[in-house]
């Protein structure tokens, strides 16, 4: 018998539910595991391939200040599914987060992206851009309390950031890698 959930119990529910589960293993041990639900989420490195730059936010992460991290974090624009197709919502996180304004984006994978913990399935796009596609100033929603920098990186730069850990953004990190394999003749 493969291992199955047995039941699970909600802890808290808000912007993440939090759940125990009890799992049943395949010889009938239960066991349990905590599970961090928010659903799916997308994220996008947009790029200029005319200009060689990419456009990244910086914004504040709780969770890295509290291990004593920096104030603020580099990455993508990225954020959760709402409603629509994952291309559609990729598009719409891009032009809250950058002013950017993305047509074609090319699908880079689907992952999870902390198995052990979390149901975030996250589908990871490049979206090379031109200058007219810049139409808004960024920066999030100040609704949702976001308060996002915009910044336009050489990728060369970018691409030393993840080789010398200033990037350390997984997603950021996984997109970089995929368009230096993509589009190697851009760096």
């Amino acid at each position: 018998m493969a291992p199955r959930i047995g039941g699970v119990r909600l802890v808290h529910d808000g912007w993440a539910r939090y759940l125990v589960a009890e799992v049943i293993q395949a010889d009938g041990t239960r066991i349990t595991r905590e599970i961090e639900d928010h659903g799916r989420a997308v994220a996008v490195l947009p790029y200029d391939p005319d200009r060689r730059v990419a456009t990244l936010v910086s914004q504040f992460r709780a969770p890295i200040l509290y291990c004593d991290g920096p104030p603020t974090h580099m990455e993508v624009p990225a954020g959760l599914l709402d409603e629509g197709a994952a291309e559609d919502e990729a598009r719409r996180e891009a032009m809250e987060e950058t002013g950017l304004r993305l047509g074609q984006l090319d699908f880079v994978a689907g992952a999870w992206s902390m198995p052990g913990i979390s149901t975030e399935r996250m589908d990871l796009f490049l979206a090379a851009y031109g200058a007219a596609d810049r139409t808004g100033t960024g920066g999030g929603l100040a609704a949702e309390g976001e308060a996002l920098t915009v910044h336009e990186l050489p990728l060369r730069e970018l691409a030393a950031m993840g080789r010398d850990g200033r990037l350390n953004d997984m997603k950021s990190l996984v997109l970089l890698y995929a368009l230096q394999l993509r589009r190697p003749d851009l760096f």
